[in-house]
């Protein structure tokens, strides 16, 4: 076998193993600077930083030195799309051991070119130096035909022990530009002889157009096409402001057909009504060592339709030159989306080049790839010129994907011991994955509207480990008899995919209430009942570090307005370790007024950034927990403004103190999506120990917490 087989053939870390050439993810510049062309992309998790810091350590290089690129299906790696708190683990270690490896090569050619042996040199900040004297920069060593090679992952990345750069707090490379107001998201683009075009959707999802004059649209100051295609219809104008008075005037004179298809009303046992696929996901039959009487326990929990609400609406800019499409979107897969696209377009993927520009961060599946289709349809009907195409607030509340509603029921039996002898947990869900990519047709909204729809590819969960709607179903706690299904809706109402942590945060908010009221029947401490129920050494350390954090006393009790509770789990239950507790004040409404967290991700590359993501994740989890809901009626969502759908606002964001366990000889955890669960649990429990009173239905408003005293 040739050396070049055994390289195919061997596994590489992380994306390499997917995108095996190294001048795919590195350039060395004749300047000395070394260029990073990532496939992940930055949505505000701050990752971009990090990757930098991975290179900048392994290549003894200043950070200063390092460029980056943004991500284009001309030039990137394909990694896919940048989801599941998955970015350090393939994106990270690809680039850890690439860069490794070209700090070998270039010293291999400084050895020759110095004419001394590898041990007689020295790397710092792209200067190679030998120790009798002489020295060669990493611009002067770099040709093309460097990195022109297959990776192959045999060149040991750094110990820990050695590490200068990663480790550290370095401050976030993107935050500056963005608090001095440079431009910096894709709804900031700006490009000569750009035009504007707003799209008229339909009234609601089984709206069909039956009528449209749009000659006195056509006329309107500034408008340079109206675009119609089957029930997509759209303008495109010189002005922003010309786009949107003509989008509302083609609103109003269009005419449309639609059918009473939606459930009743918004909530979500609706699901328990439909057709579903059961699968059992885990089963244990061991026997019990409880002796004596068994009481047993049931609740339900659930969680509406939520939006990702993002602030910033979606954005994309496309323009068609000669045969060639050019789409600058905020989409977290800009590969699986430019597959999408040339299958609307009837075109060669080849034709199509899409790039990343940043856009309001949402942390899952919202209308960005939609509005990049939107784009590039009125970027066809005006060839040479480029559309920008920016949602309004309606239609981003209106047709976004939105996180699934969920049921979940769980049954335990808590022997005489004090211990859970059995354990049952039953998700009704639907899928959580409709981002473009699928297989059998194209998520893409409006190529469901043209004339010739194409159907969108049937929904789904990614599989366990990982899961979807079952993504944390499985407790880590240790119980002798378990039993957990999964029971997936198919076909859905609404649109829906992924959110933030997926079916994670309605699991473990369901396990770690249940938890509590486990507890409670037991007679125990909640913090010490999980512990007995624990074998995992890193998850038993960080209930025990937010415990000591907070100060908590085992059986405290709430005041009749203030509380306090815990929920704890393991993203994915191969992720992150997360342990929360909240304080909770409950007068007219329950404000959630402290926060305590630790976290457990590992090798921390940068504890800021860490810590960072957790404080991100429990304000977002409060803001779901108290406050958001999609509503619906028979034909339409009716949840249009923010008014309708109100978010935890900056005077009701609480304190927060995050404990970091960092674990340098421990594989990096991605951290963006550990809290979401144990928040919500930690605020139900903490209401609970303030008031006596279960809450099991998000959001906690407060006509559902007078209804729940009386």
């Amino acid at each position: 076998m040739t050396s070049g087989e055994n390289t195919a053939a061997r596994k590489l870390p992380g994306s390499l193993e997917t995108n095996r050439r190294l001048d795919r993810w590195l350039r060395v510049n004749r300047d000395g600077t070394v260029t990073v062309f990532p496939g992940k992309v930055e949505i505000g998790q701050g990752i971009l930083t990090v990757l930098v810091q991975i290179v900048a350590e392994e290549l003894d290089l200043a950070l200063e030195r390092v460029r980056l690129a943004p991500a284009d299906t001309s030039r990137s790696p394909n990694e896919g799309i940048t989801s599941g708190s998955r970015s350090i683990q393939e994106s990270g270690m690809a680039l850890r051991y690439a860069a490794a490896e070209v700090r070998d090569l270039l010293m291999q050619r400084a050895a020759v070119k110095l004419g001394v042996s590898l041990e007689q040199l020295t790397a710092a900040d792209g200067v190679i130096a030998a120790r009798g004297g002489g020295s060669l920069t990493y611009g002067e060593l770099a040709d093309d035909d460097l990195l022109a090679r297959e990776a192959t992952a045999e060149v040991a990345p750094k110990a820990a022990a050695q590490h200068a750069v990663v480790g550290t707090a370095v401050p976030r490379l993107d935050i500056p530009a963005k608090v001095a107001g440079v431009p910096s998201y894709v709804q900031d683009l700006e490009l000569p002889g750009m035009l504007h075009g707003r799209i008229v959707r339909p009234p609601g999802y089984s709206g069909r157009l039956t009528a449209l004059d749009a000659a006195e649209v056509q006329a309107m100051p500034g408008v340079v096409a109206v675009v119609r295609d089957g029930n997509f219809i759209a303008v495109v104008a010189g002005r922003e402001e010309q786009a949107i008075r003509a989008q509302r005037r083609l609103a109003r004179i269009s005419q449309w057909e639609e059918q009473s298809a939606l459930p009743e009303n918004s909530d979500p046992r609706y699901l328990l009504d439909c057709v579903a696929i059961a699968e059992v996901i885990s089963e244990k039959t061991g026997e019990t060592a409880a002796s004596g009487a068994i009481s047993e326990l049931e609740a339900e929990y659930t969680r509406p339709h939520i939006a990702h609400a993002s602030i910033g609406p979606s954005c994309a800019v496309a323009q068609f030159t000669d045969g060639q499409y050019t789409v600058w979107t905020h989409s977290q897969g800009i590969f699986p989306l430019r597959g999408d696209l040339a299958k609307v377009l009837g075109v060669d993927e080849k034709s199509i080049t899409v790039i990343h520009a940043e856009g309001a961060g949402c942390y899952g599946h919202n209308g960005a790839d939609d509005v990049a289709l939107d784009a590039v349809l009125l970027a066809r009907a005006v060839p040479g010129r480029p559309v920008r195409v920016q949602w309004m607030r309606e239609d981003e509340f209106a047709w976004e994907p939105y996180g699934s509603a969920m049921v979940v029921r769980m049954r335990a039996a808590l022997g005489a011991d004090g211990r859970i002898a059995s354990w049952s947990h039953d998700v009704w869900s639907h899928g959580h994955s409709t981002r473009p990519g699928g297989k059998g047709g194209v998520n893409l909204l409006a190529g469901w509207h043209l004339a010739q729809p194409l159907r969108p590819a049937a929904p789904g969960n990614p599989p366990l480990p990982a899961g979807g709607s079952h993504r944390n179903a499985i407790p880590l706690y240790d119980f002798p008899q378990q039993h957990v299904t999964n029971h997936l809706v198919s076909e859905a109402p609404l649109r829906v995919s992924a959110l933030r942590s997926l079916g994670a945060h309605v699991n473990v908010f369901a396990i770690e209430s249940f938890m509590d009221e486990l507890a409670i029947a037991a007679g125990a401490d909640p913090v010490e009942f999980r512990l007995r129920h624990m074998k995992d050494a890193r998850a038993r350390a960080v209930i025990e570090a937010v415990a000591a954090k907070a100060g908590w006393k085992p059986r405290e009790q709430g005041d009749g307005m203030r509380g306090r509770g815990i929920g704890f789990s393991r993203y994915k239950n191969l992720g992150c370790y997360v342990a929360v507790i909240t304080e909770v004040e409950v007068e007219n409404e329950v404000r959630v007024r402290r926060a305590w967290a630790a976290i457990d991700a590992g090798q921390a590359i940068n504890p800021d950034g860490i810590v960072n993501q957790t404080e991100g994740g429990i304000t977002q989890t409060i803001s779901w927990t108290l406050k958001e809901r999609i509503d619906f009626d028979r034909q339409r969502v009716t949840t249009r403004t923010w008014q309708d759908y109100p978010i935890l606002t900056f005077a009701e964001a609480p304190e927060i103190e995050v404990t970091l366990i960092n674990r340098p000889d421990q594989p990096p955890l991605g951290a963006g999506e550990g809290a979401q669960g144990p928040t919500g649990a930690a605020i139900a429990n903490a209401i609970f120990n303030a008031l006596g009173v279960r809450m099991r239905d998000m959001p906690f408003t407060r006509d559902r917490l007078v209804a729940a005293m009386i």
